[in-house]
């Protein structure tokens, strides 16, 4: 015989046999219940961690992984900043900017827009817009020829193209204070550059730093520094390290304190989600206690018979811990299994579905992005195993100790 006997008669009962047929289907559909929500939670959650990488990876696209800005001084020699910059360890480059606030129009219409002026020639450094673009390059920008490149969805507002000329308009708060006019210039549109987001493609427009300045009527001076760095992940501490070795007058900011509202909101929907389906789990679990329960009344002879040849209470205890830890065992590592194997074929699976039923999950003609990311993090798939296991075995500690508490005497009174 199997020994230790407790875990040789628990074995015996996670058996389907005829006369138990009903606990036994009860017990299947508990581990089945658990394998569901366990594979359910790993596939979402690696989903979600997959549209925050790719929201990640639009956000630094235009705005770095940090920017530096400093007083004027530190500014007018920005070139020797930008080498103190680039002597940080982990900083791969450092290009000037300047922000300006205007309106731009053509045919009638007027649009609010974010003049970013940047340097073409290093601007290459920090910025991945070249992987963006649809029409036109960073090289079509160049200083002193008026020449722009819009985001798609402001193009599109302006009826706008390649070859086109529109009007900026900066107001200027020191002219309009002084009874001046507003700083008009005409731009000729050399691009279009598709991000990805509302908030760049339809309201960013790229110019060279230069006639970012001349609208201005101020000096080429920039407003700040972008910075990328070596790892996307670890730009906290890069650009507390930058701050540091540039010196007083300085503020740098990373892209997470740029865009924490974003990356806030999907780490709450990623919690909340967490919980909904922790809850498939929990139910998985209480159907674990109600088979177990009816596992001990149906066995109360069995566990009488064993107490009168000896066995412990302890043994009795055993016997049913080690049917429910077989059942969540089995439940959470199935899950596991097939979560990974959805989670990483994502990709493949969501196409062959769209095409059967006729239906697109993320429609091209709504959403910026059409295919559904995935990114299976190993932190997280072990802990939603831990934490499915935790319910299970929990789930069986209230029918062991129910059974364990049998009365010989009573269980035979009327056999």
């Amino acid at each position: 015989m199997f020994h230790p006997l407790p875990i040789f008669v628990g074995l015996r009962y996670v058996r389907t046999r005829r006369q138990g047929f009903f606990v036994s289907f009860i017990s299947w559909v508990s581990m089945l219940g658990v394998c569901v929500g366990v594979a359910a939670l790993i596939t979402i959650i690696s989903v979600m961690n997959g549209f925050e990488g790719e929201l990640r990876t639009r956000l630094v696209s235009l705005t770095a992984h940090a920017t530096l800005e400093g007083t004027p001084g530190l500014m007018r020699d920005w070139r020797a900043t930008a080498d103190r910059a680039r002597a940080v360890p982990g900083t791969a480059g450092v290009a000037p900017y300047a922000d300006v606030q205007a309106m731009i129009g053509r045919a009638g219409h007027l649009q609010p827009v974010l003049l970013h002026g940047l340097d073409p020639a290093i601007e290459g450094e920090v910025s991945n817009v070249g992987q963006h673009m649809v029409l036109g390059a960073l090289a079509d920008l160049v200083p002193g020829e008026r020449r722009i490149v819009l985001g798609r969805v402001l193009a599109w507002q302006l009826g706008a193209d390649v070859g086109d000329e529109i009007t900026v308009m900066v107001p200027g708060r020191e002219l309009i204070s002084s009874g001046g006019r507003p700083s008009l210039q005409t731009f000729t549109v050399s691009g279009v550059f598709e991000v990805g987001l509302q908030e760049h493609d339809g309201g960013i427009a790229l110019v060279a730093l230069e006639d970012a300045a001349a609208l201005t009527g101020g000096e080429a001076l920039p407003g700040g520094l972008r910075l990328k760095f070596d790892d996307v992940m670890r730009a906290p501490a890069r650009a507390a390290a930058v701050a540091a070795a540039v010196g007083e007058g300085a503020t740098v900011r990373d892209w997470t304190q740029e865009h924490a509202a974003y990356f806030r909101a999907i780490r709450i929907e990623k919690t909340m989600m967490s919980l909904i389906l922790l809850l498939v789990v929990a139910v998985a679990a209480f159907n674990i206690v109600a088979a177990l329960v009816m596992v001990v009344n149906e066995k109360r002879s069995d566990i009488a018979i064993l107490r009168t040849l000896g066995l412990p209470r302890g043994g009795v205890v055993g016997v049913f811990f080690t049917q429910g830890l077989v059942i969540g065992a089995v439940g959470t590592v199935l899950g596991v299994a097939l979560g990974l194997l959805i989670a990483h074929n994502v990709g493949a699976i969501v196409p062959v579905l769209e095409s059967a039923f006729g239906f697109h999950v993320m429609d091209p003609t709504v959403y910026y992005i059409t295919e559904i990311p995935s990114e299976v993090r190993g932190s997280q798939v072990a802990t939603i195993g831990v934490i499915a296991f935790l319910l299970t075995v929990l789930a069986t500690i209230y029918p062991a100790l129910r059974g364990a508490a049998t009365e010989p005497a009573e269980a035979l009174r009327y056999e």
